[in-house]
């Protein structure tokens, strides 16, 4: 059948509408609201050093062993720092034990040479204190006699700690952190769930906008 310049506008008047509709319900189910698995996390101990509210924030604990652990780290630099460092509210902070100081340092410059480092933040403490800091996450994992953790910790503006509520290492495991060891949980979930807190952000900053100007 011949399609002339009538039956072309007729057809794109039904056929663009409904693209479009498409196009906006998957992105609603992409970016459905991520579970709060811990509310109101406590880190007045992070506080004194740095900001965390207004900010989308991923805690990560380094240990005192950093270099042979580092591949995590930079694992976690190249598939989610680089993604998301553009953004204004993200950040990553790394707690480590003062100890561990010349090694991080090592890391930093590691790390440094092909990144911008503006929003990495690296706070040293001692052992209570990240101990302490890491069971208020009240997560069912626990740091190693190292005090490093695999897993890190995907924070929201209020401080809340966010992930998933049926998928960790088995479909009845709930998602407290993520693997930094494992690139497809980065790539597959993390970096999902991120665009999912930032996208929340946003919509968050409009509707505040909004209501400033009616008022």
């Amino acid at each position: 059948m011949k399609i002339t310049k009538k039956r072309f506008v007729l057809i794109a008047l039904f056929v663009f509408p409904l693209l479009f509709f498409i196009i906006l319900s998957t992105g609603i189910n992409n970016f459905k609201k991520l579970p709060t698995l811990t509310k109101t996390v406590s880190l007045h101990v992070l506080e004194d050093s740095i900001s965390l509210t207004d900010h989308v924030t991923v805690l990560c604990f380094l240990g005192n062993n950093v270099a042979t652990k580092k591949g995590g780290f930079f694992n976690l630099n190249q598939k989610i720092y680089k993604e998301f460092y553009g953004y204004r509210p993200f950040q990553i902070i790394a707690v480590y034990p003062k100890s561990s100081e010349n090694d991080v340092e090592k890391l930093k410059s590691d790390l440094g040479a092909f990144t911008d480092m503006s929003k990495w933040n690296f706070l040293a403490m001692n052992k209570e204190t990240i101990q302490r800091l890491h069971k208020n996450l009240k997560t069912k994992k626990t740091l190693d006699t190292s005090l490093y953790s695999n897993r890190v910790y995907l924070l929201d503006k209020e401080l809340n700690l966010r992930g998933r509520d049926q998928e960790g290492d088995d479909e009845n495991q709930i998602m407290f952190g993520y693997n930094i060891e494992s690139v497809a949980e980065l790539n597959n979930k993390m970096e999902d769930d991120i665009k999912v807190l930032l996208y929340e952000y946003r919509a968050a900053f409009k509707n505040k906008n909004k209501a400033d100007r009616k008022n």
